[in-house]
């Protein structure tokens, strides 16, 4: 509380506090630190494999993380982490400053290996929804064909709460590498080169991600939830500033 002064906006005037003062004082407002990034990051093995510009997933991943801490810090906002797989889950408060974002980035980074577990998605955002009651806005980090139809509910819970966005990192398929030994990071699957090059089963395997991309796109679009889908460094940066800039102001 202060006293009034003439040109002060009359509006803030608080006329209890007045009457009870016997002269005019107004409310003044202070801003206070507020919560608005959290990066939920899926960690899986998946996410160390490679996109379809040859580089590793993790790499668009850690840019993505980086990119979202990056903009936080530029608002004055504070960033804090969910990330994890089937086995692991990591979780870091929201501060801001340089050091905290590096070591977010660092986190982050050190888990997407080839050692790690098995994604999984629903896990890194049932803790977002449990751990965070303030109004954010989330960013979950995965593979392109995740969140999945049975995280559905969970992403509904946290669209009443938060803003939600998606950035997902495309694979590569293997019947587009004719000329390299490929391996998948799930379970090992060697196909042979001349049968990776067969047009009739480079048209199936693209069919069935394009089936699995469209399944994930329209649940997202039924609970209103912006995403991203990545195959480079590159075309990641023009895609989520525009997707940021249509997403919704977070609440204060």
């Amino acid at each position: 509380m202060s006293h009034y002064q003439p040109g002060d906006d009359v509006s803030v005037i608080d006329w209890k506090a007045s009457a009870a003062s016997g002269i005019p004082v107004i409310r003044r407002f202070v801003r206070e630190a507020n919560l608005a990034m959290v990066l939920a990051v899926d960690t899986g093995r998946g996410m160390a494999a490679t996109a379809p510009s040859g580089e590793k997933k993790s790499e668009i991943a850690i840019f993505a993380a980086e990119l979202i801490c990056y903009l936080a810090r530029a608002r004055g906002d504070l960033v804090a982490l969910v990330a994890g797989d089937s086995e692991n889950i990591v979780q870091i408060p929201a501060r801001g400053g340089v050091s905290h974002m590096e070591l977010l980035l660092s986190r982050i980074d050190s888990m997407m290996t080839l050692d790690a577990a098995p994604s999984d998605a629903g896990r890194v955002l049932d803790r977002a929804l449990t751990w965070f009651n303030r109004r954010s806005l989330i960013v979950l980090i995965t593979d392109e064909t995740r969140p999945r139809p049975e995280h559905e509910m969970t992403l509904k819970r946290l669209r009443t709460r938060h803003e939600v966005m998606v950035i997902q990192v495309a694979d590569a398929l293997p019947t587009n590498e004719d000329d390299l030994n490929i391996d998948d990071v799930d379970a090992h699957l060697d196909i042979p080169r001349f049968l990776r090059a067969s047009p009739g089963l480079k048209r199936e395997a693209e069919a069935f991600v394009q089936e699995r991309r469209d399944e994930v796109r329209k649940m997202l679009r039924r609970r209103g939830i912006e995403s991203v889908r990545a195959t480079s460094v590159d075309d990641l940066i023009d895609q989520l500033i525009a997707a940021l800039g249509r997403q919704k102001r977070v609440s204060r």
